[in-house]
């Protein structure tokens, strides 16, 4: 299926229409994924479009940027005032920002050090990731059989093109066995986390996620889940999670900006539950939609309108 994309694209600092987005087959990136990413949702709301989370997003794009030695030649604010002007350049009441930054064309040796560093910003139309309804009805997942990385082979905490490969042999391996996603185990055999998103579940009146140890991406939406669920009076847990915990559950769900809250009605065909989206997963997904979207006051200052400007520091 072909992107639904909005035509202008920011390189560099300058906007250029999406079809010259274009890189050398010779790219440094290509040969050896070195690349550091983000994944942005613009919202529609009463107030105009507003991107969530923004100054965590480009954080955490710049962490991870420093993981890999890939210092990008703006600041987080030079970055973070780019992507609002690509929403608004694009005149896009919503949509999934992409900020990429890789190592250009320069040397095809392992060392990436003598590679020019590339910025590119674009963004698109997306529904709901794991397919249309998934949001109200879930969907059904397995445990993997690929293992997340060991905490001494790839930092999982950097959000890079190089751990998306694992990501994908997680994802075809689910979808070819007939299920939406799937749930990998960490390399000590605890819970983990699903290709794309984090993972809760529901025990009793308890919602537990696993810590950061089980090579965890350090989730944006998984955080402003803990922060609703506590406000909510929710007890909340970081802590390892044996796989046999899915099968036990009360409740299971995903979180990421793609996935924002999806619930998961079944882990290896086993029922999570009753089988339905519960109501502590309905709970959070109505109250983190509600503010993603402006409907209730952003008490938190998660949400940038794209009229306003960054300011230095911030």
């Amino acid at each position: 299926m072909a992107i639904d994309y909005y035509e202008k694209v920011w390189h560099n600092g300058e906007f250029i229409p999406w079809d010259s987005a274009t890189v050398h087959v010779g790219c440094h990136v290509l040969s050896y994924a070195s690349c550091i990413f983000e994944g942005i949702r613009c919202y529609e709301t009463p107030q105009g479009p507003a991107v969530f989370r923004l100054a965590e997003h480009t954080q955490r794009l710049f962490n991870s940027c420093r993981v890999f030695r890939m210092e990008p030649p703006y600041t987080s604010e030079q970055i973070s005032e780019a992507i609002l002007e690509l929403v608004r350049v694009n005149e896009a009441p919503n949509c999934y920002i992409r900020p990429l930054i890789f190592r250009g064309y320069g040397d095809l040796n392992v060392n990436p050090l003598r590679n020019p560093i590339e910025t590119y910003l674009l963004c698109w139309k997306w529904g709901e990731y794991m397919g249309h309804g998934s949001l109200a009805e879930g969907v059904d997942v397995c445990v993997s059989s690929w293992r997340r990385m060991a905490p001494d082979t790839l930092p999982a905490m950097s959000k890079s093109a190089a751990n998306y490969m694992n990501s994908q042999l997680i994802k075809m391996e689910a979808l070819t066995n007939g299920f939406a996603e799937g749930i990998a185990l960490d390399a000590a055999g605890y819970v983990s986390e699903a290709s794309g998103a984090n993972l809760f579940v529901v025990i009793g009146d308890k919602l537990i996620t696993p810590p950061l140890a089980s090579a965890v991406l350090p989730g944006i939406t998984r955080d402003c889940v803990l922060t609703l669920a506590q406000e909510l009076g929710f007890v909340t847990a970081e802590q390892m999670l044996a796989r046999e915990m899915l099968y036990m559950a009360d409740e299971c769900f995903f979180t990421g900006t793609a996935a924002e809250i999806t619930p998961i009605r079944s882990v290896d065909r086993t029922p999570v539950g009753s089988g339905k989206p519960g109501p502590v997963t309905r709970r959070l997904q109505e109250r983190f939609l509600d503010l993603a979207h402006g409907r209730v006051e952003d008490a938190h200052g998660w949400l940038t309108y794209c009229s306003q400007a960054v300011e230095v520091g911030s």
